[in-house]
């Protein structure tokens, strides 16, 4: 047991023996280790030393080689600076010295001038001295003669026996009455020549126009004959105790005369629409041969539907024939309407027609667009088909129509403006104004009531009454020239040519007539003397 705890305690301090042994060993290493450490790095500093005193030495030396050349450089470029310098300073001088110069130059030209001013201010007072003494005489004789006109009006005033504002108001009036003569033989040539030149040019068109197309004259009547192929066929349309004839007047609208004219009976009535559709209905029912009431009905039922779609065939071949493009359906439809329409007896289709294909030559010649011209001469009339009765004038209500239908400005203006409902904004609306005067007014194209006729011509007449000193009038070349006759002592010939000028301008304000009317003032002074 002793044994074991010798041995436990030879091991225990064998082992602090071993530890303290260790450390010691471990603490020379250390030194050995620092000693060899501070060796090395002292021969490193001195290594270090050395290099640095090497490197200052260089550094002093390129230093030194450095600082002398930029000593070199500082002294070249203050010689360059110094020298620099000096030439401006030169320049300056030689600067000043020319100011100088001109300076006295100019001193001296202002010496010159002052002295001339001097001269001239001298005479200047002389001069102003001698006119304020002619203005003293000129005022002295401006009293002398002021003086004189005053006796001379006093004088005159004795003579003549009017006072001076009487005689200055007869001189005025007289001055008014020679001026107004001027006036108006000045404004009656120009107006003269201007007409010379504008009839020329427009009749060159008018006649090319006109020559260039192919008028046709169709007059409508109140009244269509049907033909039969012979008189049994009149009773089977009379019918029954008159019922079949009653029945297509109820159904058409038409008045149906049967009278003793052989094969043919007479269809009456105002709408050429209506008596078309009686028309073409008799001649289905005449043909198929069952003519009854209830069959009448069905075939004018027929008819008008047939009517309606060729209605449409005739505005589409229409507008194909002139050329004219994207036309709305409705106003197709109501330019196939004219051709059942008439205007004074003038069929109105060929009427617009003619209008327009006038209007595309104008417009051509005027170097304006043709095809604008032919549309609105084409839809000018439009206004005249409503099929309802209407208190606008046809020329607003097709206006209104064309402007719905999505016409362009110009041709709505034209269509408006062709009777001066409304004022003209472009330059075809008086062409289609031409236009349709001259398609109406050629001779054979319209039938004029006679009354209506009558009517104008005496209209005419007296509005050349309403003027003083007319004698007599007359209304001659049916219409279209008027002749007044005035009194020769109260109407002198300057007067004659104006009373002629407001005659025709009081005609175109008050009276609505086809084409022109021509105004001649006649005066004639006679001597007569009887020898016994």
């Amino acid at each position: 047991m002793e044994t074991i705890l010798y041995v436990i305690g030879g091991i225990i301090l064998g082992f602090i023996l071993a530890f303290f042994l260790k450390g010691y060993i471990d603490k020379k290493r250390s030194e050995s280790i620092i000693n060899n450490a501070f060796k090395k790095a002292d021969d490193i500093l001195l290594k270090a030393k050395n290099e640095a005193k090497s490197i200052i030495g260089i550094a002093e030396k390129e230093g030194e080689s450095i600082k002398k050349e930029k000593i070199l450089q500082a002294k070249e470029k203050f010689l360059e600076l110094k020298e620099k310098h000096e030439k401006h300073i030169l320049e300056r001088e030689k600067n000043i010295t020319e100011m100088e110069k001109r300076a006295k130059e100019k001193e001296t030209l202002l010496s010159m001038e002052l002295a001339q001013n001097k001269k001239l201010q001298a005479e200047l007072t002389q001069k102003e001295k001698l006119f304020s003494e002619k203005l003293a005489f000129l005022e002295k004789k401006q009293e002398e003669v002021q003086k004189t006109h005053q006796n001379q009006l006093e004088l005159l005033e004795k003579i003549s026996g009017y006072s001076v504002e009487e005689a200055k108001n007869e001189l005025v009036e007289s001055l008014k009455q020679d001026a107004k003569a001027e006036a108006m033989k000045y404004i009656q040539e120009t107006m003269e020549e201007a007409k010379l030149a504008a009839q020329k040019e427009a009749k060159k068109i008018v006649i090319t126009t006109i020559q260039r197309i192919g008028t046709e004259e169709a007059i409508e009547n109140t009244v269509t004959t049907f033909h039969l192929e012979s008189d049994e066929i009149k009773g089977r349309i009379i019918g029954r105790e008159g019922r079949n004839i009653r029945a297509i007047e109820a159904a058409t609208g038409v008045e149906i005369i049967v009278d003793d004219t052989p094969e043919s009976i007479l269809l009456s009535g105002f709408d050429p629409i209506r008596r078309e559709i009686a028309r073409l209905s008799l001649h289905k029912l005449v043909t198929d041969g069952r003519i009854h009431p209830a069959r009448i009905e069905e075939v004018v039922k027929k008819t008008e539907k047939q009517l309606e779609q060729e209605i449409i065939e005739i505005g589409k071949r229409t507008i194909i024939d002139l050329g004219i493009h994207s036309l709305h359906p409705e106003l197709v439809k109501a330019v196939g309407r004219m051709k059942y329409r008439s205007s004074y007896g003038q069929n109105l289709l060929q009427h617009s027609r003619e209008v327009a294909k006038i209007c595309s030559i104008m417009a051509a010649e005027l170097g304006l667009n043709p095809k604008i011209a032919k549309r609105a001469g084409l839809l000018h009339d439009i206004g005249k088909i409503p099929t309802e009765e209407t208190e606008v004038p046809h020329a607003l209500l097709g206006m209104q129509w064309a402007e719905r239908y999505g016409e362009s400005p110009d041709v709505v203006n034209a269509i408006g403006a062709h009777h001066d409902e409304i004022e003209m904004t472009s330059l075809y609306a008086p062409i289609v104004q031409v236009a349709d005067a001259i398609s109406g007014a050629r001779p054979g194209a319209r039938r004029q009531i006679l009354e209506s006729y009558l009517k104008r011509l005496k209209e005419l007449e007296q509005i050349a009454f309403g003027f003083p000193g007319v004698q007599k009038a007359y209304a001659i070349q049916a219409g279209r020239e008027l002749r007044v006759i005035v009194k020769s002592e109260q109407v002198s010939d300057e007067q004659a040519k104006q009373l002629s000028f407001e005659i025709t301008q009081k005609i175109q304000t008050e009276m609505t007539y086809p084409g022109q009317v021509k105004v001649t003032v006649i005066r004639e002074t006679r001597a007569v003397n009887i020898a016994k």
